[in-house]
């Protein structure tokens, strides 16, 4: 192999490397059997590819962390990351959105995925990858149904980097054995991360 092929050869594979580890995308792996199974009456679906750069690059991002209330950080939470949002319908109408993310794990990543009404609140709750001690217990029903009828209002206060929650409130409400350990944390900070995408990628712009 000639020095010039060689040097071509490497460029190529930089390339590739970068493009596939930098940014970590997180789509439904059957989205047709999960759109009827959470929204049992839609009538269809449409795919809408998004991210941070594109939607509104630094300003946005440096506003979503501000809301998270922690910074993005490593191959799930970066500018470039691409966001799958699901649009279910029914006929013409909205019933409501299907959207996940990523989350850096005790033990690996975490998909976290919500689908909201046509209102922003939490419908369902599923985690679709989960690598944890706890994981029977986190993906299970149970768990999942704590979640259910809460929306952003809910988790605006919620501090991701202590993890405290205020008593008497209704996260106060959602438990987890201490098996769960910071994997819990883990994905409530995934939780109120995803609601606020969904924030600024759909709910915000209907109020315009």
């Amino acid at each position: 192999m000639s020095y010039l092929r060689g040097c071509i050869l490497v460029l190529i594979l930089t390339s590739f490397a970068s493009s596939a580890f930098s940014a970590v995308g997180c789509d439904l792996n059957d989205p047709d059997r999960d759109v009827s199974r959470l929204f049992p009456s839609s009538t269809g679906y449409k795919t809408r590819y998004l991210s941070l750069k594109t939607s509104g690059g630094g300003q946005l991002l440096a506003r979503v962390e501000e809301r998270l209330g922690d910074k993005f950080k490593g191959l799930y939470e970066n500018i470039d990351v691409p966001y799958t949002l699901y649009d279910i319908f029914r006929g013409t109408e909205t019933l409501g959105y299907i959207h996940g993310v990523n989350q850096k794990g005790d033990y690996g990543g975490i998909q976290v995925f919500l689908a909201l009404d046509a209102r922003g609140i939490i419908k369902a709750f599923y985690i679709q990858k989960l690598t944890s001690r706890a994981a029977k217990e986190l993906r299970s029903k149970e768990f999942g149904a704590q979640f259910e009828r809460l929306a952003l209002r809910d988790f605006e206060n919620y501090p991701p980097l202590s993890g405290k929650i205020t008593e008497g409130t209704a996260l106060s409400k959602i438990k987890a054995s201490p098996r769960a350990g910071k994997d819990f944390l883990n994905v409530m900070r995934a939780v109120k991360k995803n609601l606020i995408l969904m924030d600024e990628f759909v709910f915000s712009k209907k109020e315009k």
